[in-house]
């Protein structure tokens, strides 16, 4: 069989991931466009080494209008001093910097989603390229990854910490672990839906102890939201060792996605009308929300039925909704 060689990754760091101290730079990926012949992507990192220790990789901005994440590594980047930390900390604010910018879901350049993007490609779209560069240089020096998320414009949650059940017990326990020092008010064993593609996939089937988030939604933070991810990746830091100082002793409640019931989806589009807001019950077989056909009034509402009994921890967001969006996530609350 033939032998593949990847090209190297286009992406050059303007920082030295095995220095010691603060380093502030760039990972800059060359991008010739109308307006800049010779231009370049320049994504903000900031790497905080000191001495022999674990690595911690985090990242927020992997979808672009998700706040919380940046919010909190922008600040941690700033604040933290190298003889706080044993070990090293990787700080990339907005993974899909060109998402970021421009405040969407997926990239204005190539519309690519960078959590469905992985494990990349050297050659491929700008997107792609910032996955590989990930999956080649940047997970492999990680030993603890961090990955914020919130809803974006099209959902809102609960704001909860998360990790997946694992084949790898011992994995998984160490990134529960985690789930549960971060503090968040809720903290979820997750389920994915469509996990093909993922940073938390490409992270987790290289042995990394992966854990996210979902702090809110609706396209922007609020000062609660940013408090919990500020104080999340701090306690998260503890935990793993790399900073000093007690955990935050917040409580958190558990909650877990068993199966695919846990979700409801719009069969076709209109106006929706939530009838059970975040944090409330729902037994299965509930009315959760109407959707309106609003090409003409008098006609009956299509009602969105749960599935399960549980706690609805997301909700679509906007008041219109297309056919096949997500209107509703339940979960069970972990007891005992």
């Amino acid at each position: 069989m033939r032998e593949i060689t990847l090209r190297p990754s286009p992406i050059s760091a303007t920082v030295d991931f095995s220095v010691d101290g603060i380093q502030h730079g760039f990972l800059r990926l060359p991008y010739s466009r109308d307006d800049s012949a010779w231009g370049s992507v320049m994504i903000p990192v900031t790497v905080v080494k000191n001495g022999e220790g674990p690595t911690a990789l985090l990242t927020g901005g992997n979808h672009g209008d998700e706040y919380e994440g940046p919010i909190a590594l922008f600040d941690l980047a700033r604040k933290l001093k190298a003889e706080d930390v044993t070990g090293r900390v990787i700080i990339v604010p907005a993974m899909n910097y060109p998402a970021f910018l421009a405040g969407t879901r997926t990239s204005p350049i190539d519309k690519g989603n960078m959590n469905r993007s992985f494990p990349g490609a050297p050659d491929g779209t700008v997107t792609q390229k910032i996955a590989d560069y990930f999956q080649r240089t940047l997970l492999p020096l990680a030993d603890i990854v961090l990955d914020f998320h919130s809803g974006g414009k099209t959902l809102d949650f609960l704001p909860f910490c998360a990790a997946h059940i694992l084949p790898n017990k011992a994995q998984e326990e160490k990134a529960f672990a985690l789930v549960s020092a971060f503090g968040a008010p809720w903290s979820m064993k997750m389920l994915e839906i469509d996990a093909v593609g993922m940073y938390d996939t490409a992270a987790e089937e290289m042995g990394k102890v992966f854990v996210t988030t979902e702090l809110g939604g609706g396209g922007t933070a609020t000062a609660r939201s940013a408090r919990i991810a500020k104080m999340g990746v701090s306690n998260v830091l503890k935990a793993a060792g790399i900073l000093n100082g007690p955990i935050d002793g917040a409580q958190t409640t558990w909650l877990d996605m068993p199966d695919g019931n846990c979700f409801s989806f719009a069969e076709d589009g209109g106006l929706i009308e939530p009838l059970v807001d975040l944090g409330d019950t729902a037994k299965s077989g509930q009315v959760v929300a109407r959707i309106y056909p609003v090409g003409r009034a008098g006609a009956q509402p299509l009602e969105v039925h749960a599935k399960m009994d549980g706690i609805l921890v997301a909700r679509h967001f906007p008041g219109l909704v297309k056919s096949g969006d997500c209107v509703s996530v339940l979960a069970t609350i972990v007891t005992g």
